[in-house]
C-alpha cells in the first residue's frame, strides 16, 4: 500500500512538473522563439538548464520551508504528500481553464496550510511572514513598474530596437568540413546585443522559475516519511520541467502566451527582469511565492505608469471630482498608437506572428514628452489589463489558496 502511495506520489509531483515545465518556458523564451533568436528545442534546452541551476541552489530553501517548516516534516506521510500535490495540481487545472496566471506556489501552501490545521501543527508565525511577502512582493512589483514605466521606459524605447530576422541569427556554416557556427548576414552590432539581452534574461526567468517551484512539485515527497531525498526531489522536478518544455511547451511557445501577447519585448523584459529578481530574493529568504503574481502586477504597474505621464504628481494626487476634464491616467497602455510619429517597439505576439510594424525612417529619435505636457502622444486605448481583468485575476490569485485550505482541510482531517 505505502508503496502504491509513494509511486502516486511521485507520478503527481511529474505531472505538477511537467504543467509548471510547458507554461514556464513559454512565458520565458517566448520572445526569443518569436525573434527566432533560438529554435524550440534549443529553448527547453536553456530552460531546463537554468531551472536546475536555481532549484539546485536556491531551491532548495522554499524546499525545505514547505516540506519541514510550515508543518512539521513528520506530518507528511503518503496520504498527506498525496493529498497536497492533487490540490496543486488541482490549481493548475483551474487557471488553465479560466487563462489566468493563478499562483501554483500559493495554492501548494494553502494545501499544506489546511494539512496544519486539521493537525494542529501549522506555524502561524512563518505563515504570518509568508503571507506578508505574498502582500508586499506584489506591490514592490507595481511600485517597479511604475516608476520605471513613468520616468525610464520612454527613453529606453527610443533608444532600443529589436529585430525579428527571416533565418536564425546563429545558424551553423557546413561549407566546412567542421561545421562552425555563423552570425546573421544582416544582423547589426544592435542587433546582436538587444538579441544577447533577450536570451540572458530568459534564462535569468528560468533559473528563478526552477527556484521557485521546483518545490511547488516535490516538497512533500521530501519530508521525514518521504520517499525522496532533497536531491532526489530537485531532479525530479527538474526532470518533469524538461518533460514539459520538450512537448507541450512547444504549442506555448507558438502562441507565445496570451498575457504577454501584447506586450512589446522592451516591456517583457523589464518585466521579467523585476518579477524574477523579487522572486528570487524570496527564494534565497526559503518564502514561497508566485513569479505569475510579481510580474502581472509589474506589467499593471509598467503600463499605468507609461500612462500616467500625461500628468504631474500634483495632479495625480489630486481627488478624481476636482482633477480636469481631460485628465485620464488608467491601468493601460505600453503602446503608442500605430499612427503616430514615434517609434515603437514591437510586442511578442508581433514577433512571433512575422507582423512587426515597418520602421519609420527618421534622422533622429523624437524628443520624450515632458511629464504632464498639456498634449501628450495619444496612447493607444487597449488596455493590457482593463479594470474587470484585473478583478478577475485577483479574485482568483485568492480563490485558488482558499480553496486549497478549505478543500484540503476536511480531507486531511478524515484521512488522517
Amino acid at each position: 500500500m505505502l508503496t502504491l502511495l509513494a509511486a502516486a506520489g511521485v507520478f503527481a509531483a511529474v505531472f505538477v512538473g511537467f504543467n509548471i515545465g510547458g507554461s514556464s518556458t513559454g512565458v520565458a523564451f517566448g520572445p526569443s522563439v518569436g525573434s527566432r533568436l533560438v529554435r524550440k528545442t534549443t529553448a527547453a534546452a536553456l530552460f531546463t538548464s537554468f531551472a536546475l541551476v536555481g532549484a539546485w541552489t536556491v531551491g532548495r530553501n522554499v524546499i525545505e520551508t514547505m516540506s519541514s517548516s510550515i508543518v512539521p516534516a513528520t506530518q507528511f506521510s503518503p496520504v498527506a504528500s498525496v493529498g497536497v500535490l492533487f490540490f496543486t495540481g488541482l490549481s493548475l487545472l483551474i487557471s488553465n481553464l479560466y487563462g489566468v496566471p493563478a499562483s501554483t506556489s500559493m495554492t501548494a501552501v494553502g494545501a499544506i496550510v489546511g494539512l496544519g490545521l486539521a493537525t494542529g501543527t501549522l506555524n502561524e508565525a512563518l505563515m504570518f511572514t509568508i503571507v506578508s511577502a505574498w502582500i508586499v512582493a506584489p506591490l514592490i512589483g507595481f511600485a517597479c513598474g511604475a516608476v520605471i514605466g513613468r520616468y525610464v521606459y520612454p527613453y529606453l524605447d527610443r533608444r532600443i530596437a529589436f529585430t525579428r530576422f527571416e533565418s536564425h541569427l546563429v545558424r551553423l556554416d557546413h561549407s566546412k568540413t567542421i561545421p562552425r557556427p555563423r552570425l546573421n548576414s544582416n544582423a547589426s552590432l544592435q542587433d546582436v546585443v538587444g538579441s544577447a539581452m533577450v536570451v540572458i534574461i530568459a534564462c535569468y526567468m528560468g533559473f528563478s522559475a526552477g527556484a521557485s517551484n521546483a518545490a511547488n512539485a516535490v516538497a512533500p515527497l521530501v519530508g521525514a516519511e518521504g520517499p525522496l531525498t532533497v536531491d532526489q526531489g530537485v531532479l525530479l522536478a527538474v526532470f518533469a520541467f524538461g518533460l514539459g518544455g520538450f512537448t507541450i511547451a512547444r504549442r506555448t511557445l507558438d502562441t507565445v502566451g496570451d498575457d504577454i501577447t501584447e506586450l512589446p519585448i522592451l516591456a517583457a523584459l523589464i518585466v521579467s527582469i523585476v518579477g524574477g529578481t523579487i522572486i528570487t530574493v524570496l527564494s534565497v529568504l526559503g518564502i514561497p511565492a508566485s513569479l505569475a503574481v510579481s510580474t502581472t502586477c509589474c506589467i499593471i504597474g509598467l503600463g499605468w505608469g507609461r500612462a500616467s505621464r500625461a500628468a504631474t504628481v500634483v495632479e495625480l494626487a489630486t481627488p478624481v471630482s476636482e482633477q480636469k476634464p481631460e485628465l485620464e491616467v488608467g491601468t493601460g497602455s505600453l503602446l503608442t498608437s500605430r499612427d503616430e510619429e514615434v517609434p515603437t517597439s514591437p510586442t511578442v505576439g508581433d514577433v512571433a506572428r512575422g507582423e512587426v510594424p515597418p520602421e519609420k525612417p527618421e534622422e533622429a529619435p523624437p524628443e520624450v514628452p515632458e511629464i504632464g505636457a498639456k498634449e501628450p502622444p495619444e496612447l493607444d486605448r487597449k488596455s493590457l489589463f482593463d479594470p474587470s481583468a484585473v478583478k478577475r485575476i485577483a479574485a482568483l490569485w485568492v480563490l485558488t489558496p482558499t480553496i486549497a485550505v478549505i478543500g484540503s482541510y476536511p480531507l486531511f482531517l478524515a484521512v488522517l
